[in-house]
């Protein structure tokens, strides 16, 4: 049960920062979701780093690593979300904007990944 209380905490916590940050971020530009491109993308980062030094040598004990990297990634990128505005940006017809967003997001998002887990191996 604890566990369980620790995801639901940390996905609380992603979940309302992301919102904050989308809100504050995704009116900025009109065919490009800005707050939701850095929420993935430093989502992405931040699983890399948590994860890196959860199994590089115990650093981080298994609940903080279920705090951070379940629940608060977990809350905090949206790829539902991600998946929807694409489909926005699908129905509108405006491919070029579909294609780069997809593109930049898959390849920065798996870079920030190797990168937190790069970071940890340092």
């Amino acid at each position: 049960m604890k566990q369980v209380l620790l995801v639901f905490i940390g996905g609380g916590l992603g979940s309302a920062l992301r919102f904050l940050i989308s809100k504050t971020l995704n009116p900025t530009f009109q065919h490009f979701f800005l707050g939701t491109f850095i929420v993935n993308m430093v989502g992405c980062l931040l699983i890399g780093i948590i994860l890196g030094f959860s199994a590089k040598s115990n650093l981080l004990p298994q609940n903080y690593t279920l705090l951070l990297a379940t629940g608060f990634c977990g809350g905090f990128t949206t790829f539902s979300t991600f998946a929807f505005e694409k489909h926005s940006l699908l129905k509108s017809g405006d491919f070029l904007q579909l294609a780069i967003y997809l593109i930049t997001s898959i390849i920065i998002g798996v870079l920030a990944v190797m990168f937190g887990l790069w970071i940890t191996k340092q």
